[in-house]
């Protein structure tokens, strides 16, 4: 299987990472690959480099798009994949018509599919965006659901002294880009009145300065800490207590299968993706969105019962092994790819070369 990914994205991001696991995973099973991808995220570009995955840095610039489409065809010329997988929308709009029947659109969230009309194939990352990209117009036979799956690896626990905090102190950890929808503002004023919880925070992102501002109006200054956007995810997870995930507006949400498969208790706000991923107080206590008081007990029930907390984690890692390990990813991923070389138009090959 021969297989060209191309991805705009930004340096840090859900869909970023999920690409990038991905590719991975895929090459750690032979699949021939190329990347296609912008040049400013150096910890990426040096990832598909030790997996041995070739790159093509692009600018993917709205406005000057020659650039752009001319890297596209050239790799789709020199590697021949039997598949194009663009991952969202930015990297769809640079799909050239010529390859459609080989071209696979990976949603991340509700797009339009005008994004990907040159896209024969679909695929979303939970059932209900694919239902949407159904009711977009797509074909219900091209469209199907390919998980994102958690790149959870064994890791020592981060030294809390490393990060100021106590050795004894209950931590609660969130995972998430600073910004509106992931709701890092209601964890704050939930952790106010959580007497001697540690909050680690990791992520960077446009709110950075007004959620420290926050946390210092609320007195969490020795508490509240914001560690940046971080690449030891498996360290952290394994050092704190609870992993929290107050998040408005989340499609899928890959924080809750990492809690999962790091074994940890979760407490999840009903965004649409976690409400439709977590069984409620089986592998997750799930909070209505923005509501403080729900965040603040949820994390206090797992704090203080000890036979929840292990029940959440036992459910938690059951959901994980059945559908989000990297195995079952790579199943479908390749059953996907393998039926869209298997129904590819014999127009695909003249193309390669014209």
């Amino acid at each position: 299987m021969r297989v060209v990914h191309v991805m705009a994205g930004a340096r840090e991001g859900g869909a970023e990472t999920m690409m990038l696991d991905g590719v991975t995973a895929l090459a750690e099973a032979g699949v021939v690959q190329h990347v296609i991808t912008r040049a400013d995220d150096g910890a990426r570009l040096e990832t598909l480099q030790a997996a041995g995955v070739p790159v093509t840095t692009a600018s993917f610039d709205k406005f000057w798009r020659t650039p752009t489409q001319n890297k596209i065809i050239a790799a789709v010329r020199a590697v021949e994949p039997d598949v194009i997988h663009y991952w969202m929308g930015r990297a769809g709009t640079f799909a050239p018509r010529r390859w459609r029947d080989i071209s696979l659109a990976w949603y991340g969230g509700y797009y339009k599919l005008s994004r990907f009309r040159n896209c024969a194939w679909h695929a979303g990352v939970t059932r209900d965006i694919a239902r949407h990209i159904v009711d977009e117009g797509a074909p219900r036979d091209r469209v199907t659901t390919l998980h994102t799956f958690a790149n959870i690896e064994d890791a020592a626990p981060v030294d809390r002294a490393s990060l100021n905090t106590p050795e004894d102190a209950p931590v609660v950890l969130a995972l998430a880009r600073l910004h509106w929808k992931k709701g890092i503002d209601t964890l704050l004023d939930a952790a106010a009145e959580l007497a001697g919880v540690h909050l680690w925070i990791a992520g960077a992102g446009p709110l950075e300065g007004d959620l420290k501002a926050q946390a210092a109006r609320l007195g969490l200054g020795d508490r509240a800490h914001f560690l940046g956007w971080r690449t030891d995810r498996s360290a952290l997870l394994a050092a704190c207590d609870v992993v929290a995930f107050p998040s408005r507006y989340e499609p899928f949400g890959t924080v809750t299968v990492e809690a999962w498969a790091a074994g940890k208790p979760l407490v999840v706000a009903d965004a649409a993706g976690p409400a439709a991923t977590v069984t409620p107080d089986e592998n997750a206590i799930l909070v209505p969105r923005d509501d403080v008081a729900a965040l603040r007990a949820g994390i206090r029930r797992i704090l203080e019962d000890a036979d929840l907390a292990q029940r959440l984690v036992e459910n938690g890692e059951r959901a994980y092994r059945a559908h989000f390990t990297k195995e079952a990813f790579v199943r479908a991923a390749m059953a996907l790819y393998q039926e869209i070389k298997t129904n590819a138009s014999a127009a695909v090959a003249p193309a390669m070369a014209g």
